[in-house]
């Protein structure tokens, strides 16, 4: 495999630590931060060491010496503060978003689903992840400046293997012929069913039943946390491939690479096997059979 230069959220980043002078005035956003220089420098150690600020709350209250109570939700008002902007923090979180979004809720989708492909009609040996061969579905978007071009992100959900797909811009045609591309070769039981948004670029979602016998099933209005494997996968995807990334210049050698590298890492959720293996295993036995 081809060797991936490290990333972490400090290189990505290259915003200063904070030294804030005495006396300084800060607006009431993540007021109990900015009044208190010492649990601001400390806040911001933590960040670009990549915590999220759930993590960085939790630890400050086991902090013996000098426990400290500050809510998650403080923090990141204090990150999109007018300070925090001014540092660039929001560089050291997960998602690297210079905005944030409006709390708990994305905005509705505008597809209009049968009853019968809604995530209420999911069988429950899906949700429990009792069999091989279901997947969920969603679309990495990069920067407008960059182009249409962005990534159709696959995560079967109990080996939890990765698969990338490109695409030329979001219409729902060509998704879901990379879909078919990418899921076609395997065996019936391994490519079942999958789960996506209600986003327009999977509305030709009908296809994939037609040419792989898979179903669709879609996550309510505003609730993308109803496909959580793909949504933590793309996490991880985001790690090596930032929002800054131009992916219609990115060589196939090195999405592959990235590809590679995401499916053998160890995870704790498979026992510490990697998803090539455990998915690998699955392969092997239906040649045998």
């Amino acid at each position: 495999m081809k060797e991936l230069p490290h990333q972490s959220c400090r290189t990505r980043s290259r915003a200063p630590c904070w030294r804030a002078p005495a006396g300084a005035g800060f607006p009431a956003c993540g007021g109990k931060v900015n009044r208190d220089r010492e649990l601001a420098a400390r806040i911001v150690e933590h960040l670009q060491q990549c915590w999220t600020p759930e993590q960085i709350a939790g630890r400050l209250r086991l902090d013996e010496a000098n426990p400290i109570t500050v809510c998650h939700e403080t923090i990141y008002q204090f990150v999109y503060g007018t300070k925090g902007r001014q540092l660039g923090l929001w560089s050291h979180l997960p998602r690297q978003r210079k905005t944030r979004r409006q709390r708990y809720a994305r905005k509705p989708r505008g597809l209009n689903i049968p009853l019968a492909n809604t995530i209420a009609e999911r069988p429950k040996e899906i949700a429990e992840r009792k069999q091989f061969g279901h997947w969920e579905g969603d679309l990495i978007a990069f920067r407008k400046e960059f182009g249409k071009s962005n990534l159709t992100s696959l995560v079967e959900r109990r080996s939890r293997y990765i698969v990338l797909t490109r695409n030329p811009s979001r219409h729902s045609i060509g998704v879901m012929a990379g879909i078919e591309h990418h899921l076609g070769p395997l065996p019936q039981t391994l490519r079942q069913s999958i789960t996506f948004d209600r986003g327009t670029e999977f509305a030709a979602f009908a296809t994939l039943k037609t040419k792989l016998g898979m179903t669709s099933y879609f996550c309510k209005p505003s609730a993308p946390w109803q496909k959580g494997s793909v949504e933590n996968s793309n996490g991880r995807i985001r790690r090596f491939l930032s929002l800054d990334t131009d992916i219609a210049a990115l060589p196939d050698s090195d999405l592959a690479a990235i590809i590679q590298r995401l499916n053998n890492t160890p995870r704790k959720c498979l026992g510490f096997r990697t998803p090539t293996e455990v998915i690998g295993e699955q392969i092997a036995a239906h040649i045998a059979t």
